[in-house]
């Protein structure tokens, strides 16, 4: 049994906060030196991206609050989830906040922030979804195991 402090992975910052962080930097970063996307009507893509994205993210978050789980990785996971997009994806929210950044890279014509998508997942891999993982298998066990061999990480 583990402690309620003990209860939580234990992620080095929450995901939507790196993030935005990656936007803001890149935001930064374009005043210095500019770097433009280039792509004819790329707002058009962004729009629709940032949309899709959005409500990829709402539908993800209903579906953890109708299922009686946390959506917050500080707070200790309730159930394991496997409806809605979670029969697709294992992190429907972080595929959210990914496609919803390149949406704005696209919109805001900045390849700095859309460059930085590179770091900004690998930090999530280690800092989050690895931690979380090993958090989930642990609380979980052979349902959380059967979970990670019938839907994929991303998409």
């Amino acid at each position: 049994m583990t402690s309620p402090s003990s209860d939580r992975p234990g992620v080095v910052a929450p995901p939507p906060l790196i993030y935005f962080a990656g936007i803001v930097v890149g935001w930064a970063l374009s005043f210095l030196w500019p770097l433009h996307l280039t792509a004819h009507r790329a707002w058009i893509a962004g729009a629709s991206l940032a949309a899709l994205s959005g409500g990829l993210a709402l539908w993800a978050v209903y579906t953890m609050h109708a299922a009686g789980t946390h959506i917050d990785p500080n707070q200790p996971a309730v159930r394991l989830v496997r409806q809605g997009p979670f029969r697709w994806t294992r992190n429907p929210i972080y595929v959210s906040l990914t496609g919803f950044t390149a949406g704005i890279a696209l919109l805001a014509d900045n390849a700095w922030i859309l460059g930085l998508l590179v770091p900004v997942l690998l930090i999530m891999q280690v800092g989050v979804i690895r931690r979380e993982e090993r958090y989930l298998e642990k609380k979980f066990g052979d349902e959380y195991r059967r979970f990670l061999k019938e839907v994929r990480r991303w998409l």
